[in-house]
């Protein structure tokens, strides 16, 4: 079966809807946990971790080496940002 748009099967998806989903999302929550106050965006350094090592391991996106990288660095120094500000 085939469509009128490309004439390729209804069944498959076009190259590049799913490309690098979770690797983007995790490159934004790494970035969020960064800027954003620390202490109360720590859990979204964690989740931004895990959903580059989802998009890493199990999907191969190509991106998710930056969003794991973008991600433990947002996790780390948002821990770090939050613990100097805690303290001052």
């Amino acid at each position: 079966m085939t469509t009128q748009y490309g004439n390729r099967p209804t069944d498959q998806q076009a190259a590049g809807t799913t490309g690098n989903v979770l690797s983007i999302i995790a490159i934004v929550l790494g970035v969020i946990a960064i800027i954003f106050f620390p202490i109360v965006f720590g859990v979204i350094g964690v989740i931004g971790v895990i959903l580059a090592l989802i998009a890493k391991f199990v999907r191969h996106e190509r991106l998710s080496t930056v969003a794991l990288v973008v991600s433990a660095a947002g996790l780390v120094l948002g821990m770090i940002l939050g613990a100097v500000v805690a303290s001052a």
